[in-house]
């Protein structure tokens, strides 16, 4: 099994999570009813002694994986403390809470069966079929036919509200422009002297927070594929559109994924639905209309698991669920756009 071949690579990263000084805070939005809906993106890094997505975004890991009660239900995890998240920490006493929601259990087309099911031999680490069960941060352990958590303990086994056994994979698509004045002129901030940049953000029916629209990948979806109707289904109600509406929609959306675009990041996601045995991984890509032609002849309308949506000028006084202001902040950066009124220490650590 893959678990064999790991070796030191999995002990250093188990390692540098265990080293590392993090709080555990609220979950925040804790009702995620849907395997579908939009969801938490946090991220790991190696710098700092925590560890890394293969962009650097900085940030604590595995804290939102050990909150409870567990989203959707009254289960509480088996506490882990900072110390012992790593896998390469011994704990004889680790006794982790089992618990696999019933919506899962029942065997939605979404979800893979229970380990223990004699017809199901998962190809972990590979591509099984349809169902990419490959990692976007390298080879994960299988321990007791179960594949293990990268990040480390979470204090629940089982797969929780997440279908898939080991890595479950999602996208994020980050839709920006400039804004504007009348003239068709580039506003730029008054402090920063920078030009300001909008993106398209949703606002979740199920907790209230306003978020970056983003799900799951379908079996054998590529992901430039799922961008793109995450983003017709959230921001643009695609779903409730007729035919011939969404024939238009599909060009419209056709142009503006063809536009010049940056993977911001990809990699685990430390998630309140993570559980040991199954976690979130995505795929975050901008999508960036730069005259703004585009946009300016889409019509955004809520859909599917999203309440309200508009542009929102970026900023670091955005609140946003979850982590997904730390995405905001990358895409800023890397154009070039304004993030902050005042200059930001970056992180030293050896």
């Amino acid at each position: 099994m893959a678990g064999r071949f790991l070796g030191k690579a999995l002990a250093t990263v188990s390692l540098s999570v265990a080293l590392a000084s993090v709080v555990v805070r609220s979950a925040g939005c804790r009702r995620i009813p849907a395997y579908r809906s939009s969801f938490s993106s946090c991220w790991i890094h190696l710098d700092c002694n925590i560890m890394s997505g293969s962009n650097g975004i900085k940030g604590n890991s595995h804290n939102k994986a050990r909150t409870s009660p567990y989203p959707g239900s009254k289960v509480e995890r088996s506490q882990v403390p900072n110390e012992k998240v790593g896998w390469l920490v011994e704990w004889q006493d680790y006794n982790p809470v089992e618990y696999t929601a019933l919506s899962v259990l029942a065997g939605p087309r979404w979800a893979d069966p229970q380990i223990s099911e004699t017809n199901f031999s998962p190809k972990f680490n590979e591509k099984d079929g349809h169902v990419e069960r490959k990692s976007q941060n390298g080879l994960y352990e299988i321990q007791n036919g179960r594949p293990r958590n990268p990040a480390g303990r979470t204090g629940l086994v089982g797969r929780g509200l997440l279908g898939r056994w080991g890595p479950n994979h999602a996208a994020d698509p980050i839709i920006t422009r400039w804004k504007k004045d009348s003239s068709g002129n580039k506003i730029t901030h008054p402090v920063s002297g920078k030009p300001i940049l909008q993106f398209v953000a949703i606002k979740r029916k199920d907790c209230g927070e306003w978020a970056i629209p983003g799900g799951m990948v379908d079996p054998g979806e590529k992901i430039s594929a799922a961008l793109k109707r995450e983003f017709g289904e959230e921001a643009l109600n695609s779903l409730q559109k007729s035919s011939a509406e969404k024939r238009e929609i599909e060009k419209q959306l056709h142009r503006l994924f063809s536009q010049d675009h940056l993977v911001i990041y990809k990699g685990y996601v430390d998630d309140p639905r993570n559980t040991d045995n199954a976690w979130m991984e995505t795929e975050a890509v901008n999508y960036h209309d730069e005259t703004g032609e585009i946009m300016d002849n889409i019509t955004l309308e809520a859909g599917d698991d999203a309440g309200k949506v508009k542009w929102v000028d970026i900023s670091d006084k955005l609140e946003l669920y979850a982590s997904h202001s730390q995405f905001i902040k990358l895409v800023a950066e890397k154009r070039d756009a304004h993030w902050s009124e005042e200059s930001e220490a970056g992180c030293h650590g050896s």
